[in-house]
Parts: structure tokens; sequence; C-alpha cells
């Protein structure tokens, strides 16, 4: 197995990147609205359709003939290597319409492990099962099942989640092939121009409204050989084998990203995204300074200025930002701020109680103007260094003065 960059395996934006694309897309979105209209009300007689007519191939023929017309097209590869006496399907997920595009080729049931029960469960062809009881009782629910005659196969997605269908297979639960120890395979191949097939924060809803919209969606089903688990052969292993038996056909690779690999890869996405919209927001909200990203530069000044408050943080950032604006170069704005006659208000970095307690004790002695013992910005850091020495010394000289002043000390007192 190979481990496949989790990116590729999923697509986290709808529209195309490509600038020809988007053009087209835009060109296509009046007629794509009217497609999604017109193939809503179609697909009301679809689902209508399917629930008067009974399980027989009349009714698959006619329901896969209007579903042509919602623009969902299948092309099937292979048809006559369906195993009529198989009671698993095995299928890799890209959609959330798989099995419904399946059921439309055989019958087959797919348990809806997940998400909604009663009636949008049976309106979506999920064969509903009671899941309360945990993983182990599902599996021996369905293992009866498929033990029982005359019942139809099942059809299961060992990778429990979607991708994009273009990178690799996500690796293969090991539950599903201890139900049986006889399998065929079917692999699923989806195409659709313009827009993504989906996206991991889209509802089956939304999905169903932008195949709606989409031009065609195209669904390619090949049927594999039937595969048997050998002897001593277990379970993990056997999925093993059939993940890379439909890596194969499909032309992709096998990895070992799993469905919680994924669900932690989108809730890091999220945080990033969440991070970099507030990035450019101040540490503090005392100062009452936000940087509006509306644009190239302002994110280009919130990176600068950013910049200039690790070098120099007792300056308020909309003092560096407004600098920033004026010289567009950080070691100028260092060095206006640094030669600077009049200081910013300091950042306050205490508790409320001591900056109370310290304008109490200031607030009878006039503050002087402290000027940095530098006269420009030094160009190395043994510079900034001695620099950084003399203003503390500067610092702490004038402390000095402060508490002589307000003590009423001598000069040699103080020693």
């Amino acid at each position: 197995m190979e481990n496949r960059g989790i990116e590729d395996m999923f697509d986290f934006r709808r529209f195309p990147k490509d600038a020809l694309v988007l053009l087209l897309l835009l060109i296509y979105f009046p007629v794509g609205i009217c497609l999604m209209l017109i193939r809503i009300f179609v697909g009301v007689h679809v689902f209508l359709v399917s629930c008067a007519l009974p399980e027989s191939f009349i009714r698959r023929f006619i329901v896969r003939i209007m579903c042509s017309v919602l623009g969902m097209h299948v092309r099937t590869k292979n048809p006559r290597s369906r195993d009529k006496n198989t009671k698993l399907y095995i299928c890799n997920h890209v959609t959330e319409f798989d099995h419904n595009i399946i059921n439309l080729l055989t019958p087959c049931h797919t348990p809806q492990l997940e998400g909604s029960t009663g009636f949008v469960c049976w309106a979506r062809g999920f064969m509903e099962i009671h899941s309360a009881s945990g993983q182990g009782a599902i599996g021996d629910t369905l293992q009866r099942y498929c033990s029982t005659e005359g019942t139809p196969p099942l059809l299961l997605f060992p990778e429990e989640e979607t991708t994009n269908g273009r990178a690799g297979l996500l690796k293969f639960s090991s539950w599903p092939f201890s139900l049986t120890d006889s399998i065929q395979p079917v692999a699923l191949r989806v195409t659709r121009p313009l827009i993504a097939l989906s996206t991991p924060d889209s509802s089956w809803m939304k999905e169903l409204l932008w195949t709606f919209f989409a031009p065609c969606t195209v669904y390619h089903v090949s049927w594999l050989p039937t595969v048997s688990r050998q002897d001593g052969e277990s379970t993990q292993e056997f999925a093993n084998k059939v993940q890379e038996l439909l890596a194969g056909e499909l032309g992709l690779v096998s990895t070992k990203i799993t469905k919680a690999d994924k669900a932690e890869h989108i809730k890091r996405k999220r945080h990033t995204v969440a991070q970099a919209s507030t990035s450019v927001r101040p540490a503090s909200i005392g100062l009452g300074f936000m940087v509006q990203s509306l644009g190239t530069d302002d994110h280009r000044i919130a990176k600068m200025a950013q910049q200039v408050k690790d070098v120099l943080p007792h300056v308020p950032l909309n003092v560096i930002a407004k600098d920033l604006a004026e010289t567009n170069c950080v070691d100028t704005t260092i060095t206006n701020l640094l030669e600077s006659k009049e200081e910013g208000p300091m950042e306050a970095t205490g508790t409320s109680t001591l900056g109370s307690s310290m304008n109490n004790s200031y607030s009878s002695v006039p503050a002087p103007t402290i000027k940095p013992a530098a006269k420009c910005f030094g160009r190395s850091p043994v510079d900034r260094h001695l620099s950084l020495q003399e203003r503390k010394e500067a610092l702490y000289n004038f402390a000095r003065r402060r508490y002589i002043e307000k003590h009423g000390l001598d000069q040699e007192d103080s020693h």
C-alpha cells in the first residue's frame, strides 16, 4: 500500500481553479439553474415510479432511462462477469448515490449504518437496520442475512467514506469481509464536467442538487471476478487483497488512510482556515485595532506589521500599520519608530490591578519622554543587542529617578 497525500484524495472546493473552466462554468450557470429546476420536477416522478412499480427488470430499465434525464448516466463493463450466486458486493465509494446506481443494474440492498432512519432512509434506497447494539450486533445481523436463501445480495462500501475517485482508495475496513467467504468486487469510476463530484462538508441533499445542476454525471461500473478467502487468511488480509484488486482495476493506489484520518484532516483544515481568518487581528483586544482582509495589500501590510511588532513589542499595531502604509518597508518603519521623538502608547501587558496601581503612583509626576539610545536601527545582530541594552539601561535609570522623586529620597540613600 502507498501513502498517497490525503489532500489528493478529496475535493475541498466545488469550483475549478482553472480560469478557462471557471469561465465556461459562469457561462453555463444560467443553463444549469434551469436544468436543476426541470430535473427536480422529473426527479419527483422518478421517485413515484420507483415506489409504484415492483422490483423487476422492467422497473430498473424504466428508472434507469428516467435517471438519464436527470443527468445520471450508467455504463457497465463486463456485465457477464456478474455472479448471480454471490451474496456480497464490495465497491469503492465515490458519491452519495453509488448504491442507487448499482441497484439500477442488479437488485441489491445497502444497509444504512449511519445517518437518518425511517422515511428518509427508505426513500434514499437504504435498508434500515437497528444499529443501537453496536458494530458486533450489526455484523451478526448482516451475516444472518447473507446466509438466508432467496434474499438479494448486500452491497457494502468498506471505505466507509467517499473520495474523489482520482487518487487512491481509503483503507478497507475488515468487518464486511467477515460476513461471507466469497465476495464480488465492483469497480466504480465517476466523471463529471465543470464541478467536483462531492465535498466533505456537503450533505446528500446538496449533492443531489449539484447533480441536477451539472450537465451530466457518468457512472462507469465494472464487474470483477468473484474472490474467495483462502485458508488461514485473516479478514484484514482478505480486505487488503480485494482493495489491491479494485485499485488495480481503477488505476489508483491503495492507501492506509482511514475514515478517521479523513475526519481528522477535515477538522484540522477547518481550524487552519479559522486561524487564517483571524491571524490579521492583534493579540490584545484592548488595542482596538483590526486589520480588514479586503485584498492582497492588506494581507501584506498585516504580515509586515507583525514583523515590526516582533522587534518592537511596545509599539501598538495601529502606529506600525500607519507608518508601513507610508514607507512600505519593514526596516524603514523600525528606524522611524526608534528615531521618533514621541513614544507611542505602551501596550498593556499586565493585569488591570497592576495597571491601575502604576497609574496612581505616577499621576503626580510628569512623564518625561524617553528617547532610545540608538539613533538608527542596527544592521547587525550585535548592534541591535547593544542598542537593546542601552535602552534597558535608560529605562532602568528613569524608573529609579521616579522612585526617588516619589519617596523624597536622596541619591545617596537610594544606593
